[in-house]
């Protein structure tokens, strides 16, 4: 795949690695370029223009790597060059291996839900001039050294059958594990997940679902008291040989007795007679004996019932 710039020159090394800042490899020393071009713009033309090219022989409706794309995304990007022919003396581009970390639920041989962060294959493209010479295998193996992983440890986002053909033949990878979504795990994908994955239960049957879960049914058997007065225990007919002490604080029980036992009127009335008479009812009697002005004729206009009876 041929391009109008200096190829060889942007790309000193047969296998570029690129992320999401698309920045231009060092440059080998002794090679010049005009200070006006822009080198970052040569890279994005180029994942952009092979992106189109893996879109085209998929057959998708549009291209799922792009520079914008890799910009917005931690993806990693492994570009081959050719080395041995140089046409116009600029170079040209084999094919490229897009992977990236991406969070996962995949299902495990017991369908259980496992949540997992493994090494995604997202794009493979090698160009159609380039096939069969062993070009493809040997990005992939430069991407398993880089990366440090084993093949079965991959998950590969919606892989075509040529894809799948070239990871049974290379890698023995046949046997793969089904899941509800677009990504492919082949057998032994959980036998080495660091860190562990994270299991959640098994989906259980229709028929098994019950209304309430177990911490429900729990709360359901504790018998909860009614509020008051309606909690109020029945009263005894025989009162306890040691009643409780009263509080004196208002409103602490809603049972409340008399604060004093009952007291008759006459029993009253004769207290009040033998009570003796306030200091200060003694003096006011010792100053004014017959009360005041007002009062004397208060007293002397009443009627002397003990007069009228004689």
């Amino acid at each position: 795949m041929e391009f109008p710039f200096d190829v060889d020159a942007l790309l000193p090394e047969r296998i570029t690695v690129l992320d999401q800042h698309l920045r231009p490899p060092a440059r080998r020393p002794g090679t010049t370029t005009p200070a006006r071009v822009d080198l970052q713009q040569q890279i994005m033309t180029i994942v952009d223009e092979l992106g189109k090219a893996s879109a085209k022989a998929q057959q998708l409706p549009a291209p799922i790597t792009s520079a914008s794309r890799m910009q917005s995304n931690r993806h990693v990007m492994y570009v081959l060059k050719d080395t041995s022919a140089r046409p116009a003396g600029k170079g040209a581009i084999i094919g490229f291996l897009k992977v990236g970390y991406k969070k996962l639920f995949v299902l495990d041989d017991r369908e259980a839900h496992n949540e997992v962060e493994p090494l995604c294959i997202l794009d493979f493209y090698i160009h159609e001039s380039f096939q069969r010479h062993g070009h493809g295998r040997e990005l992939f193996q430069h991407m398993l050294q880089k990366e440090r992983v084993e093949p079965y440890q991959l998950a590969i986002d919606r892989p075509s059958q040529k894809l799948l053909k070239f990871l049974n033949k290379h890698y023995k990878l046949e046997t793969t594990v089904p899941q509800v979504n677009n990504f492919v795990i082949f057998e032994g994908f959980f036998a080495h997940q660091h860190p562990p994955a994270r299991k959640l239960p098994p989906k259980r049957a229709e028929g098994d679902i019950k209304p309430y879960s177990s911490s429900d049914r729990e709360f359901l058997k504790v018998a909860v008291e009614p509020p008051w007065p309606l909690n109020r225990a029945p009263r005894r007919t025989t009162p306890p040989a040691h009643p409780p002490p009263r509080s004196s604080s208002l409103g602490n029980s809603p049972e409340r007795g008399p604060l004093r036992p009952f007291v008759p009127e006459q029993e009253l009335l004769r207290s009040l007679r033998l009570c003796p008479p306030h200091p200060t009812a003694r003096l006011l009697l010792t100053t004014d004996p017959g009360g005041s002005p007002a009062q004397r004729r208060r007293t002397s206009s009443l009627p002397r019932s003990d007069e009228s009876r004689y």
